[in-house]
């Protein structure tokens, strides 16, 4: 997998903004993690992902109001890596001629790790709370999203703000203990910069 360059990190710090400019760039393949959670979650089984056959049988109060910050990280699926198999899975039928960007939060440091041929092809970016805040209202759908579909839309943006921060704390610990790169992203640093910062670290 030397033709591929992964951009993990927390929820809503810039991840498929940086991978699309890279991607536009240097004429990369883009693969958004994000975009195919529907097609993996149809492809799975019960025994194969089972905490994400349970969260698919909760209604929206048990998925984001009933639940604790906590509990919501240890039991979301994709924070413990399932489905991540079939992510390769994807790549592997990509032609290798052509340099692939992965950007999302699925792509979690030790599984990327023994995939990566050598430093400089994978990068985690870890928002503060200010910038994460900042990233999610500038895009809020008029109509609540899918927090606007449960009995308490205010604690569930809660319950979830809190939930990404504690992994985002994980990712830090996580690449910090495998000596993976990251760059924190905060207000200040604009997209050039990032992009930059990004840059540099794949090495371009």
């Amino acid at each position: 997998m030397r033709h591929v360059y992964w951009i993990g990190g927390g929820s809503g710090a810039g991840k498929s903004t940086i991978a699309r400019r890279l991607a536009a760039r240097h004429g990369w393949r883009l693969y958004a993690t994000d975009d195919v959670m529907g097609d993996h979650a149809r492809r799975t089984t019960p025994d194969e992902a089972p905490l994400l056959h349970e969260f698919m049988a909760m209604d929206m109060d048990e998925r984001w109001v009933d639940r604790s910050p906590q509990t919501m990280l240890e039991t979301f699926h994709w924070f413990r890596g399932e489905g991540f198999g079939l992510i390769v899975e994807d790549l592997l039928r990509m032609p290798p001629d052509t340099c692939v960007v992965v950007e999302g939060f699925r792509l979690l440091p030790r599984l990327v790790q023994p995939l990566l041929p050598g430093p400089g092809h994978a990068v985690w970016l870890l928002p503060t709370p200010e910038f994460r805040q900042a990233a999610v209202t500038g895009r809020a759908a008029p109509d609540g999203g899918f927090t606007g579909r449960t009995s308490d839309p205010e604690r569930a943006n809660h319950n979830i703000a809190a939930r990404d921060h504690l992994f985002t704390e994980r990712l830090r610990e996580e690449t910090a203990r495998l000596r993976l790169p990251t760059v924190t992203v905060d207000l200040r640093m604009s997209e050039d910069e990032l992009t930059e910062r990004v840059s540099g670290i794949f090495g371009l």
